[in-house]
């Protein structure tokens, strides 16, 4: 994994790819990406001492969610990329709670465009901040539906939360 912040909050969490069929599952560690600035010309963390921060802070809070000591996160995502629309989806997502699941057209009705659930959809699978925005508590309405680490780690992280067993839907 790694976490990409700017001094304002998070901008970027990227889960390691699904281990191709039949290959060895490899334990990791979560690293930090430093860049020198952003696309968007934006200082990165390398010059800005707040953004390392925000970085670490991410980092710490991940790690304590992985290991089942937290349930919420406090780290800002920094959705400045983002569109209108697909903030408005974010915020909706942010609000799920741990331990739920909602429905693309859940999420779509809590994000006041009850007909849009192929777009909400799309948003999901673009969520720079998994894991801060939980996006792996969505669901399809006939089953699990998809997952940017693979649908194996959102078993995992929905088994998490769940304690020993499924994930509630909401």
């Amino acid at each position: 994994m790694a976490v990409i912040a700017a001094a304002r909050g998070v901008r970027r969490v990227f889960l390691p790819p699904a281990p191709a069929a039949g290959s060895e599952k490899v334990s990791g560690t979560l690293r930090l990406k430093v860049p020198n600035t952003f696309s968007d010309g934006e200082p990165g963390p390398a010059s800005d001492p707040a953004a390392r921060k925000m970085a670490a802070r991410a980092k710490r809070e991940i790690v304590e969610y992985l290991a089942g000591r937290r349930r919420r996160f406090t780290v800002p995502a920094d959705l400045s990329a983002a569109t209108p629309f697909h903030r408005k989806v974010l915020a909706a997502l942010a609000r799920v709670p741990y331990g739920r699941t909602v429905t693309y057209g859940q999420l779509a009705a809590r994000a006041g465009r009850p007909r849009a659930a192929r777009a909400v959809g799309s948003c999901v699978a673009r969520n720079p901040v998994p894991l801060v925005i939980p996006c792996h508590r969505v669901v399809a309405s006939g089953g699990l539906g998809g997952f940017g680490g693979g649908l194996d780690m959102k078993r995992r992280l929905l088994a998490l939360e769940a304690g020993a067993g499924a994930c509630a839907s909401e």
